[in-house]
Parts: C-alpha cells; sequence; structure tokens
C-alpha cells in the first residue's frame, strides 16, 4: 500500500518539476534564430569559400605553390610582344594571359595558405558557407574569363611568333657565321714595325 501512494507522489512531483522548467521558459525571450531568414553574424577572419579577382591576377602560381591539398590549378600563357594587359588594381603590370584558373572547393580544407602568399590579394576566403551540390563536378569553380576559343587563338599566335623568332635567330646566327672575320687592330705606335726574333 505504502507502495502505491509512493508512485502516486513520484509522479505529481515528476511533473510539477518538468512543467516548472517549461513554465519558466515561457516567458523569457526565445533565443531561436528563424534560419534561413535569420542568420548569426560571420566572424571577419572566417574561413568559407574561396574568391578570385580575376582582373587582379597576374598568374603568379603562389596561391597553387601553397596550396597543400592541390586543389587550385592555374595555366598561363606569356603574353607577345607590343600585347598590353593592363594593369591590376593595384598597379602592377599583367605580364601572362590566365587561361585557366581552377579551384575545386570540395578538395579544398579551409586552411586559407593560399591567401596571404598573393601579391596582389586577387584570393580570398569569403563568409558564403552554403553551397551544397548534388553534383560533385559543381563544386570546381573556374574562375578565368577566357573562353576556349580565345585560348586556342591565344595559343596559336604565340606559336606562330615561337616560329618566327627562330628563324630569326637562327638567320642572325647565319649571318654572323658567313660575315668575314674582323682583322686584328694594330697600335699605331707599332705600325710598321716588324716583330722581333729571338736569337
Amino acid at each position: 500500500m505504502r507502495d502505491y501512494f509512493r508512485n502516486i507522489y513520484q509522479s505529481i512531483w515528476t511533473v510539477l518539476v518538468g512543467m516548472s522548467i517549461t513554465w519558466r521558459h515561457l516567458f523569457v525571450p526565445a533565443v531561436t534564430i528563424q534560419y534561413p531568414k535569420q542568420r548569426r553574424p560571420i566572424p571577419e577572419r572566417a574561413r568559407n569559400r574561396l574568391y578570385v579577382e580575376i582582373d587582379d591576377c597576374i598568374g603568379c602560381d603562389q596561391c597553387s605553390n601553397a596550396c597543400p591539398v592541390d586543389c587550385i590549378s592555374i595555366e598561363t600563357l606569356k603574353a607577345l610582344p607590343g600585347e598590353d594587359l593592363g594593369t591590376t588594381s593595384g598597379g602592377n603590370k599583367k605580364r601572362l594571359w590566365v587561361t585557366k584558373f581552377d579551384i575545386d572547393i570540395a578538395k579544398c580544407c579551409f586552411c586559407g595558405l593560399c591567401v596571404p602568399p598573393c601579391p596582389t590579394e586577387c584570393i580570398w576566403m569569403t563568409d558564403v558557407f552554403e553551397y551544397s551540390e548534388y553534383d560533385r563536378k559543381s563544386l570546381l569553380y573556374s574562375f578565368s574569363a577566357m573562353t576556349v576559343e580565345e585560348v586556342a587563338e591565344k595559343k596559336r599566335k604565340a606559336d606562330e611568333w615561337a616560329k618566327e623568332e627562330a628563324a630569326r635567330k637562327a638567320a642572325a646566327a647565319a649571318a654572323k657565321a658567313a660575315a668575314p672575320a674582323p682583322a686584328p687592330v694594330v697600335p699605331s705606335d707599332l705600325a710598321g714595325r716588324t716583330p722581333s726574333t729571338g736569337s
């Protein structure tokens, strides 16, 4: 009989303790954030998705060399003489066409080691962290502004220029080899003298 009333008391006491916590939370402000309409502020130095300002990129490949997982892939093409590629926003002269600048964000470990070496500060980590995709290929970001046709045209022109330069150098070398050797210059105070023979 005693156990019966003890069980009733414990049941009522348990409900009262639980309801006291519930009633206490009814009168305090809610802390739930209604995501995605409301968002927590991201820290200024948060490391999330990478972004590249391709107009400022000089193709130095330092970010790719610093990457420990090789998620950055860069290909460049040297500008021909007389081509003006312009300057970056920092005033650095551009000498290379950046034909490919790909970042495989699926391989990125978000270490941020690629950001400090960049001399033009064209690569940085943004506060974007929501970029889930159903297709893994969608996580390969291409930042190059050149089309496949433009890259092919630049390579064709570079090959033509290299052939012309090689032909020019070969012609200059042949002309130099065919030119007569210059006569030795004799100082004026020795002119007319015969070399002495030792006895």
